[in-house]
C-alpha cells in the first residue's frame, strides 16, 4: 500500500494477530497457572536504549528511509525489525515533534503513513510488528530471516511470555520510540503514538508500558477483548489458555498505568472492538480521555484509520501549541433529555444526537442521528431522546469540522 489510497479492511482472519485457534484438552497443565505481574511486559533498559540500525537494502520510497533496527531476542535468536522513518523540513537547530505509527491486522510498515506525518511537520517511524517486510500483497507480506514472532496466536499463551507475539510487538513499538527520540533533529519530549486496529490494541498496551509518550491515539483498538470483541468466543473456547492470554495481554491490564492524554477514535458499529469494551477501556485508562466516535466509521487502513483530522489536531495541541479539541466537562441525562456542557477555544457550530433503539450485540445495532440544540451562553448542548431510545451520545462539531463525543449512556425511553 505505498502509493495507492485504496482502503484496506482489517480482517480478523488475516490480521497480524490472526486467531488460528485450536481446542485444548480439559486436562491442560495450564489450568492451575495464573500469570504474575512480573510476567507481563515492562519497559526494560534494553527497550529504552536506541537500538542499532542498518539500511534495509532493496527498499526505497519517496521521502523516507528504509531501515532495520535490532529487536529483542526470540527463542534465543537475535531479531531485526523493518521500519520506514522520515523527517520533515526543519530549520537549522530546530527540534521537531515525532510520532510512532503502529499498523493493524494484515498490515506492515507503510511509507505513505510516514509521509502523511512528515508533511505535517513531524518526524515519524512506522515499523512492522510481525517479522515481515513490505514486499508482497496485503495480508501476505514477505517474511525476513531475522523476524520475530509472526503474529498472535491466543493458544500460544502457555509459552514463556517473552516468546509470545504481544511481548515482541509492544517491545518493537517502544524500541521505535527510543530510536526516534535519539535522532538529533527530534525533540525527545514531544513524541506521541497512534495505532490502527491491532495497532490500536498495541498502542493501549504501550501507553501503560512507556511513559515517555506524550499522548496515545488508539484507532478502533481497545481492551476487554474477553468481555466483548470479535475474538471473544474463540478466546473463551480455549479455556485456561484463553484466560491466561487475557491476563497477560489484554490492554485492560495496562491502561491504568498510562498517564498521558488519549484520544479514542472509532465508529458506532466497529466489528472488532465494540462500544461496550471501548467504554470500559477509556474509563479504566489513566490520564484524560477524549472521544471521537463517528456514525458507522469504516474499519481499515488506506485512509479510514489514518486520516481523521481529530488525530492531527490532538497531536498539535499537545506538542505544538495548537488549538485543542473541544472538551466535554459535564454530561447528564434527566428522563428523556441528554445534556452536555463543554469548553474550549474553538467554537462549537453543530451538535448531533446519535441514538439507537436496538438491544443486543453492539456491532449489530442500528444507530440514527437527530439534531441537538446548542446553548451558546451556557456552553451546553441538549437533545430530546426519541421514544424507544436504548443508548445514545452527543457529538459536538467545532468550526474546523472536528468532532468530540460524549460517553454513550443507556436511555430506555417510552
Amino acid at each position: 500500500m505505498s502509493a495507492n489510497r485504496t482502503r484496506r479492511v482489517l480482517s480478523p482472519c488475516r490480521s497480524i494477530a490472526c486467531a488460528i485457534l485450536v481446542h485444548v484438552a480439559s486436562g491442560s497443565s495450564l489450568a492451575a497457572q495464573e500469570p504474575s505481574g512480573g510476567e507481563r511486559i515492562r519497559a526494560t533498559p534494553e527497550m529504552l536504549r536506541p537500538p542499532a540500525t542498518r539500511p534495509a537494502d532493496g527498499f526505497r520510497a519517496e521521502g523516507v528511509e528504509a531501515i532495520f533496527y535490532d529487536g529483542l531476542s526470540w527463542k534465543g535468536k537475535p531479531t531485526r525489525v523493518f521500519a520506514w522513518m522520515g523527517m520533515p523540513k526543519y530549520a537549522p537547530g530546530e527540534k521537531v515533534p515525532g510520532i510512532v505509527l503502529v499498523h493493524g491486522g494484515g498490515g506492515t510498515a507503510f511509507d505513505v503513513w510516514v509521509r502523511l506525518w512528515t508533511g505535517r511537520g513531524y518526524a515519524a517511524i512506522a515499523m512492522d510488528t510481525c517479522g515481515t517486510v513490505p514486499r508482497g500483497t496485503y495480508g501476505h507480506w514477505e517474511r525476513h530471516e531475522a523476524g520475530g514472532p509472526p503474529g498472535n496466536r491466543f493458544e500460544d499463551s502457555e509459552a514463556p511470555p517473552a516468546d509470545q507475539w504481544p511481548y515482541h510487538a509492544v517491545a518493537d513499538v517502544v524500541l521505535a520510540h527510543s530510536l526516534l527520540r535519539s535522532r538529533p533533529e527530534v525533540d525527545p519530549d514531544r513524541i506521541g503514538v497512534t495505532g490502527i486496529s491491532w495497532g490500536g490494541y498495541l498502542t493501549c498496551i504501550a501507553s501503560g508500558v512507556d511513559d515517555r509518550f506524550r499522548f496515545a491515539v488508539p484507532v478502533y483498538g481497545c481492551g476487554f477483548l474477553g468481555d466483548d470483541s470479535v475474538w471473544r468466543d474463540e478466546i473463551a473456547k480455549l479455556g485456561p489458555r484463553g484466560r491466561r492470554w487475557l491476563d497477560l495481554w489484554d490492554p485492560s491490564q495496562y491502561l491504568a498505568a498510562g498517564g498521558m492524554p488519549k484520544l479514542w477514535v472509532t465508529g458506532t458499529n466497529d466489528f472488532a472492538y465494540p462500544m461496550d469494551s471501548l467504554q470500559k477501556s477509556y474509563r479504566k485508562a489513566g490520564g484524560r480521555s477524549t472521544l471521537a466516535i463517528r456514525l458507522r466509521m469504516p474499519h481499515g487502513h488506506g485512509g479510514a484509520g489514518e486520516n481523521p483530522a481529530e488525530i492531527h489536531a490532538f497531536a498539535d495541541a499537545i506538542l505544538r501549541g495548537g488549538r485543542p479539541l473541544v472538551e466535554i466537562t459535564v454530561q447528564s441525562r434527566h428522563e428523556n433529555v441528554l445534556r452536555v456542557q463543554f469548553r474550549g477555544e474553538a467554537k462549537v457550530v453543530k451538535a448531533e444526537l446519535l441514538y439507537t433503539k436496538d438491544d443486543g450485540p453492539w456491532t449489530a445495532r442500528r444507530w440514527e442521528t437527530a439534531e441537538a440544540k446548542i446553548e451558546p451562553a451556557a456552553h451546553a448542548a441538549v437533545a430530546n431522546l426519541p421514544a424507544g431510545t436504548t443508548a445514545c451520545f452527543l457529538n459536538l462539531e467545532d468550526e474546523r469540522g472536528l468532532i468530540v463525543s460524549s460517553e454513550h449512556v443507556g436511555a430506555t425511553t417510552r
